[in-house]
């Protein structure tokens, strides 16, 4: 793993979550190790309305904590009720934590190679429907980041398990002077929430 994104994991601090968000993350941990524990592939695909913040976020959080914890055969996903673009803001701020970031496609909705480690596979980042041939179809947790996405897909074809867990949106902090802190904020409390969630695996 490179060096400044493992400080910036090393400097979490898991205190500040609270019992009522614990209770919320407790399903999401339980669906994991209950998958490592039957020693199956453990898919989990993060889903939000436009698949340009959140969703991102928890997704490339997610699969970093499982390879700090070192808990194999996870396999992380995300995708909206509709595709726009990676918000910029989400790439800069996973830049400035430690991850190498790559633009591999400049279009509407571009693609980025997002790197956690020199030897590890890049995680593949852009905008996408919850049902794209790029996400899981059957056998996956599909976790709601957003409340919007939580009211509005009641069902998700092929999830094994729902999981509500929202998080506020950074985008509300777009075009102000607060903006970059905001996002770097919303990172690490999911970085912090995902690093809580994969530590508890056994």
């Amino acid at each position: 793993m490179f060096t400044e994104l493992k400080d910036q994991i090393l400097k979490l601090e898991i205190e500040t979550i609270s019992e009522e968000r614990k209770a919320l993350l407790q399903p999401l941990a339980d669906y994991i190790q209950q998958k490592h524990t039957a020693k199956q592939p453990i898919r989990i695909s993060f889903i939000c309305t436009h698949n340009s913040r959140r969703s991102h976020l928890s997704q490339i959080w997610a699969q970093t904590m499982a390879h700090y914890f070192k808990v194999e055969n996870v396999f992380c996903y995300s995708g909206g009720t509709e595709a726009t673009a990676l918000f910029p803001m989400v790439a800069k701020t996973l830049q400035e934590t430690g991850f190498q970031i790559e633009v591999l496609a400049e279009t509407q909705n571009p693609i980025y190679s997002i790197k956690l480690a020199q030897n590890e596979p890049a995680i593949i980042g852009f905008s996408k429907k919850i049902d794209a041939d790029f996400n899981p179809k059957s056998d996956f947790a599909a976790v709601m980041t957003c409340s919007q996405a939580d009211q509005g897909c009641p069902f998700i074809a092929g999830a094994e398990k729902r999981i509500p867990l929202t998080f506020d949106d950074p985008k509300a902090f777009d075009n102000t002077p607060q903006q970059a802190e905001k996002y770097q904020e919303r990172s690490l409390q999911i970085a912090t929430e995902m690093f809580y969630v994969f530590s508890q695996i056994k």
